[in-house]
């Protein structure tokens, strides 16, 4: 087997997410940029608005995009729960990139002459600070949204939370469950019945 196979082998699955999480990604991508076109320029909204209301648009299509196709394979909860935590990682991943769009627009554009205003300029920023953040939401999508399944026939839960009935709660080893025997009380012969 080659290294390269190996490699691929290894990182199956992550490649392949990444892969349906990209295609994702530039859906929210042209919404984003387009959102921001015309609320900034067409509108008047200021840089760090149009970039926050484009991107609360771009973010309610992507909750769809990956939860049914990206990361459909992933263990499931509840809607409202993965869907609150879906948009509170995106406020986080919404926030680095508004950092990145006001930071070029009022420090960098104050101190250098002709950033403030410049299309380029905000165009370059909207997209880093969407890079730094697309690095952030892959990451916590697969860690907090959509949990890994656990291979063992019960459920990943978060912490502090209660799994349900009909699954055990996995540790990540490979869990046993004791016979239970009760005594049938009633039987004076000492015998037992399992349930």
């Amino acid at each position: 087997m080659t290294v390269v196979r190996a490699l691929y082998d290894r990182f199956r699955q992550i490649i392949h997410e990444f892969a349906k999480f990209g295609v994702i990604g530039v859906i929210g991508l042209l919404i984003t940029n387009i959102g921001y076109a015309v609320f900034h320029g067409k509108f008047g909204m200021g840089p760090v608005s149009a970039a926050t209301v484009a991107t609360i648009i771009a973010t309610c299509v992507t909750y769809v995009g990956n939860r049914y196709w990206s990361f459909k394979h992933r263990e499931r909860t509840s809607v409202a729960r993965e869907g609150t935590i879906f948009f509170l990682l995106n406020g986080i991943g919404l926030l680095i990139q508004d950092a990145v769009v006001a930071f070029n627009y009022y420090i960098l554009g104050h101190f250098i002459a002709g950033v403030a205003g410049n299309k380029l300029a905000e165009f370059l920023a909207l997209n880093a600070g969407i890079a730094l953040a697309t690095v952030f939401r892959f990451w916590s999508y697969r860690k907090f949204v959509w949990a890994a399944k656990t291979g063992y026939g019960g459920t990943t839960v978060a912490a502090g939370a209660t799994p349900p009935p009909d699954k055990p709660l996995t540790t990540g080893h490979d869990v046993r469950y004791a016979q239970v025997k009760t005594v049938n009380r009633a039987a004076e012969n000492g015998s037992y019945s399992r349930r």
